[in-house]
Parts: structure tokens; C-alpha cells; sequence
């Protein structure tokens, strides 16, 4: 029996949670905006699932404000491929016409958010001891 409406490998829920971690959006959050029938758990659930209800896929991919077409069609293997050989083969990053591809955007925002992550960590850690050095006065 052939599947002609999704690739075997892609597992819907697993996309949707790497996404909404991408977005820093909590599984409270995003059942939050889902509505008063959904909770942390169901959230939970819906991203151990293999294929996702149609409705309830556009639904969380406009929460997300992301392509439903992005979580349906995420192949991790292919997007690791695809890091993997422009990392090992930088010539492939030179592109005098570059194509900008979802993905690829996602990844930019991903390690944009992780580098302001990282700069809000170590001011947090600055004003902490700041407030350490205030109270032992």
C-alpha cells in the first residue's frame, strides 16, 4: 500500500515540537491560544503523533506563524543532509543568486535567537552580581 500524501519518515508531531521550541513557545502557550479544550497534555500528545489532524495542523501552524506545509514536510535527515554538506563543502555557501528557502530562514532565526539568548543569560548573570555585591555591603 503506497502513501502518496506524506514521506513515511516524517513524523508531524516531532516537527511541530521542534518548531514551537524554535519559537520559544511553551506547550501552556500554545494550548493557551488554542482554546479552553486544550491543555499542556494534549500538546504533549499531539507531538507524539506521527500525522497530525488537518485542521488542528493549521491551526498551531498559525499560531506559530509558520507554513503548515513547513511542519508537514520537515524531513530532519534531508535538513541535516543539506547542513552537513554546505558546512563540509564551503563552496556551496558562496551563491552569487542565493534561494532562500524556509528552512534555511528558520535555521537564521533559530541561531539569531540563540545568540540573544546567550546575551541575555550573561547580562542577567552581570545584574546578579551586581545585586550579590549590593546586598553584602
Amino acid at each position: 500500500m503506497a502513501h502518496t500524501t506524506s514521506n513515511p519518515k516524517i513524523h508531524e508531531g516531532r516537527n511541530l515540537k521542534r518548531f514551537r521550541e524554535m519559537m520559544a513557545v511553551k506547550q501552556d502557550a500554545l494550548a493557551f491560544e488554542l482554546g479552553e479544550d486544550w491543555n499542556q497534555q494534549k500538546i504533549s500528545l499531539l507531538e507524539q503523533k506521527e500525522k497530525i489532524d488537518s485542521d488542528i495542523l493549521e491551526q498551531v501552524a498559525a499560531i506559530l506563524k509558520i507554513p503548515a506545509e513547513a511542519i508537514r514536510n520537515f524531513d530532519e535527515d534531508q535538513a541535516i543532509t543539506v547542513i552537513s554538506s554546505t558546512f563540509n563543502h564551503n563552496a556551496a555557501v558562496v551563491n552569487n543568486n542565493p534561494v532562500f528557502h524556509p528552512i534555511e530562514k528558520l535555521i537564521q532565526l533559530h541561531e539569531e535567537k540563540i545568540a540573544l539568548y546567550e546575551r541575555m543569560l550573561t547580562e542577567k548573570d552581570e545584574m546578579m552580581e551586581r545585586l550579590e555585591r549590593l546586598v553584602m555591603k
